[in-house]
């Protein structure tokens, strides 16, 4: 099983960034796949999820209108496309997964998934 995420980088603020969360070895149609992230001395927090089979999403108050997830069933890849970005974005951001579970993941316990990328920084300069 792999969660392969990729995009991050250094953007101003006002800027974009595209994250991608490539995943195999799993059935991906059976999973919700959020994105997460912990800003230095804070604690990780959902960002957007979505429930693969129905396409039901959620997005955190933080990031609502700015950022936008979807997915890719061919390449079994989830993205985050990331706009408007600010300085509070700045945080390294993962992939997860969860078996049989809806957009609701994003609240709940992190460590409670399945399965995980490694993360990408994001950086937001001001």
């Amino acid at each position: 099983v792999q969660l392969v995420e990729s995009g991050g980088g250094l953007v101003e603020t006002g800027g974009s960034l595209n994250l991608s969360c490539v995943t195999s070895g799993f059935t991906f149609g059976d999973y919700a796949i959020g994105w997460f992230r912990q800003a230095p001395g804070k604690e990780r927090e959902g960002v957007s999820c979505i429930a693969i089979n129905n396409g039901v999403t959620y997005y955190h108050t933080a990031v609502k209108g700015r950022f936008t997830v979807s997915v890719d069933k061919s390449k079994t890849a989830v993205y985050l496309q990331m706009n408007d970005l600010r300085p509070e974005d700045t945080a390294v951001y993962y992939c997860a997964a969860k078996w049989k579970s809806g957009w609701d993941i994003c609240a709940q316990y992190y460590y409670g998934m399945d399965h995980y990328g490694k993360g990408t920084l994001v950086t937001v300069s001001s």
